[in-house]
């Protein structure tokens, strides 16, 4: 096959809001969870995200990742590549987001980059370098609660670079706001300096495609989806892409739904709410879990017991002083990993009893359920909020799957995903 946009994304529920963003700009979309074993077809598409779940691992493992999935996308001959992060540059105190965009610009003998992950739809801007959520800095958002990427610092340039081996530079706001040919000046008065990377400010989505025309001959971009968003239309300019595509179409999946969610971000808890109000749900606790409680089982068996009556909620979400609590007793690592299996568990369980639509909350949890069921790769399909799509599974059995990152969704998500479920 040959693709025109090669995408790397660092968590599944990211690279799903990066293929609902191609999808929506006319690009048929697939999506593989990692390169692809021999032999796997993988359907034609004007674009293939690779998704990882790199975002919090070392960073040796996380550019061994990337590169894997890079070698896989230039044998696969895409045009330009882009290397997906999410819009509140969640990363670990050492950095994945720096030394994997450093290792993709050596690996394609490139010397200069662009870092834009703002998403305006979601509420993510950048101005003069400094990322906010909503009306917040990203340390004032929430962020800084967050139990495995706390974000205390809002400035995007002192981030990636405490994170690179050489020097960030900034495009902001006033220049993008006089156009692509100004932006591109300012990228290569920024490459005459020897810096390798540029932050670039954007505050609507006219400014994304903006900056996304300034980057046609960028070999690599770095940024959050909606960095995506100008792309397409590079490709379309050039011939390569029809004006007309329908890239979001899928085949319908009957079958009972649930909802599994995992996230504790202020979004996600916000869900869980107001569906408890009219649905049952099953709150996981990792304390218990640690204790040897077969809260999987509990869980299971409760669930298919609700299956007749209507979707179930089956939830690990928390606030912030329950999940510090919990972190304090068992440790970060033990008390994520309990309840990301615990999860995947509960989802491979469903599936078994014959669920094959399901909503699920929080990229590390998304990560544990498509993994545990084997899913190699999604089909892209209609948006249900912004950064979020239905997707269908590659392969049997064909399952219906919403994978949400923590942040996104309006708070009545999980009942309009399943209103409008394939």
């Amino acid at each position: 096959m040959t693709i025109l946009l090669g995408c790397i994304a660092d968590d599944y529920t990211g690279a799903t809001d990066l293929a609902n963003t191609l999808v929506r700009q006319g690009m048929r979309t697939v999506q593989l969870f990692g390169p692809p074993p021999p032999g796997m077809i993988v359907p034609e598409a004007e674009a293939v995200v690779v998704a990882l779940k790199s975002r919090t691992n070392p960073p040796a493992e996380a550019i061994a990742q990337s590169l894997a999935a890079l070698e896989w996308l230039q044998g696969a001959g895409a045009e330009q590549f882009f290397f997906k992060y999410c819009s509140t540059f969640d990363s670990t105190p050492q950095g994945n987001i720096g030394p994997v965009a450093e290792a993709l610009l050596d690996a394609l003998k490139q010397d200069f980059t662009i870092a834009c992950p703002a998403f305006p739809e979601n509420g993510r801007t950048i101005c003069y370098g400094y990322l906010f959520v909503g009306a917040q800095l990203l340390s004032e958002s929430g962020m800084q609660d967050h139990p495995l990427t706390p974000m205390t610092d809002s400035s995007l340039v002192r981030l990636l670079a405490a994170q690179t081996r050489h020097d960030v530079g900034l495009v902001d706001h006033r220049t993008v706001a006089a156009g692509p040919d100004q932006v591109k000046a300012a990228f290569a008065a920024l490459r005459a300096e020897g810096k390798y990377h540029a932050i670039v400010d954007a505050l609507n989505d006219g400014d994304l495609l903006t900056i996304g025309s300034a980057c046609a001959d960028l070999k690599l971009i770095t940024g959050g989806s909606g960095m995506a968003l100008g792309l397409p239309e590079n490709f379309r300019r050039a011939g390569k892409l029809s004006l007309d595509a329908v890239a979001d179409q899928l085949p319908a999946v009957p079958g009972p739904a649930a909802v599994l969610s995992g996230s504790c971000s202020q979004a996600t808890l916000a869900q869980v709410a107001r569906m408890g109000q009219s649905r049952p749900s099953f709150q996981l606790d990792a304390i218990k879990l640690a204790a040897g409680e077969d809260q999987v089982g509990a869980a299971l068996n409760w669930a298919i017991e609700q299956l007749p009556h209507g979707p179930p909620l089956i939830y690990a979400s928390a606030a912030p002083e329950d999940v510090r609590a919990a972190q304090d007793r068992l440790g970060r690592a033990q008390a994520g990993e309990l309840l990301e299996a615990a999860m995947a568990g509960i989802a491979k369980g469903l599936v078994a009893a014959g669920v094959r639509r399901l909503v699920v909350a929080g990229g590390e949890t998304s990560g544990a359920v498509v993994q545990v069921l084997g899913v190699t790769g999604i089909r892209i399909g209609p948006q249900i909020d912004p950064g979020v799509p239905w997707t269908t599974t590659l392969g049997q059995p064909e399952l219906a799957l919403a994978l949400k990152s923590g942040n996104f969704g309006a708070e009545d998500f999980f009942l309009k995903a399943l209103d409008c479920a394939p």
